[in-house]
């Protein structure tokens, strides 16, 4: 068989780890592996009349390039947020000019026939696809449209919805936790509140577990809104209590104040995001307004993101491809590598369409104390998720 596989989004730490272990896998049983470079810009930008594009979009892929990739972060593929069903006419490849019809009301044109015509013309026999929902969903689309698909969850927010986990989730919550335990020297020291803001937009799981893990005294989360009067009054009491006068305060970077606000910044992308970033900061001030307490301000953000996966994020990437490739030796495509009730499954490729996870606030959360607060753990998977 014909192989095809791609990154798309955000990088996590463990794609590279899924790479090489399907190509290790698929090369031990006589199969050829391509990969797309920079996600579904790849097949986007490939011109199948124009031979000079097919290196730019195109990496065969083999053991021996592979050998030692699984070591470092990110992706050898690299990534992009293209969507080939919304390409703005700005980001439509020069041939393709001319080939779609803005519809009314619209500014962006599906490229899907394109994309379908791409995979006959490589033969490819079943593409891999690993990212977060929104990659996703755009491969559950093409099997759909006929184009056999395997899907494999990654998040640093631990939100594609039909998975229990997703690669990089330990990861950022591994690192979160190691780089909080160092900023509270400083904060302890100035006597201050620390803000760090975390990954999060529809699920606040990252920064729960990470605050639970680390001890933070509150956590801000994009399921239960903020109060800012409640949180400031918290805060001067939590560092109150601190024999080093400190506090610390975790929030996600799609936590919502009361009335809705959310902090947002520039244009959507193209799945409808906007990018997400500086409610820490927006909070950090409104307390400060309210208390008159200085505070230090800090977003993770890429610290999280960069790196080699800790164990668990390899163990999990080599398991996800090893049943990927399980699944693709039987001929069984449109399915989506999964982890339920702490065990490995697969789920139909298109679940992730299909509802919106989020941090189960009823078994983890005070909402009124905005803090984590584990009510039972017996019964639960081993990271509470």
């Amino acid at each position: 068989m014909h192989i095809g596989i791609l990154t798309g989004g955000g990088d996590v730490p463990g794609l590279n780890a899924v790479i090489k272990k399907v190509v290790n896998l698929a090369t031990a049983n006589n199969h050829r592996v391509t990969g797309f470079r920079r996600g579904w810009a790849g097949p986007l930008n490939y011109n199948l009349d124009d031979p000079t594009s097919f290196d730019a979009c195109l990496m065969p892929l083999d053991v021996h390039k592979v050998r030692g990739i699984d070591r470092f972060g990110g992706t050898m593929l690299h990534s992009s947020r293209t969507n080939p069903a919304k390409v703005k006419d700005s980001e439509l490849p020069g041939f393709l000019k001319g080939q779609y019809a803005f519809e009314d009301g619209t500014q962006t044109v599906d490229t899907t026939p394109h994309i379908l015509s791409v995979l006959d013309a490589l033969k490819m026999d079943v593409l891999i696809a690993i990212g977060g929902d929104d990659t996703l969903s755009y491969a559950a689309r093409l099997h759909r449209e006929g184009a056999p698909t395997i899907c494999i969850p990654k998040t640093m927010d631990n939100d594609v919805f039909g998975t229990d986990y997703c690669i990089g989730f330990s990861t950022c919550v591994s690192r979160s936790v190691e780089l909080i335990t160092r900023l509270r020297s400083t904060a302890g020291s100035h006597e201050r509140i620390l803000f760090v803001e975390l990954f999060g937009r529809h699920s606040g799981e990252s920064a729960l577990i990470t605050g639970y893990l680390c001890a933070a005294d509150r956590v801000l989360i994009p399921e239960v809104p903020i109060d800012l009067d409640n949180v400031a009054d918290y805060l001067a009491a939590d560092r109150a209590a601190n024999s080093s006068n400190y506090a610390v305060c975790l929030v996600s970077e799609g936590a919502m104040l009361a009335d809705g606000g959310r902090v947002e910044s520039g244009e959507a992308d193209a799945y409808g995001h906007k990018k997400l970033g500086g409610i820490g900061a927006h909070i950090a001030e409104a307390v400060l307004a309210r208390t008159g307490i200085k505070n230090m301000q800090q977003n993770l953000a890429y610290l999280v993101r960069a790196g080699a996966p800790d164990a668990l994020d390899l163990m999990v990437a080599k398991n996800f491809a090893a049943m990927a490739m399980q699944h693709i030796e039987r001929r069984e495509f449109g399915l989506m590598t999964a982890i339920e009730n702490g065990r490995y499954c697969m789920q139909p490729a298109d679940i992730s369409t299909t509802g919106i996870r989020q941090a189960d606030v009823d078994t983890l959360y005070d909402a009124d104390q905005y803090r984590p607060h584990v009510k039972n753990v017996e019964g639960l998977p081993m990271f509470l998720s």
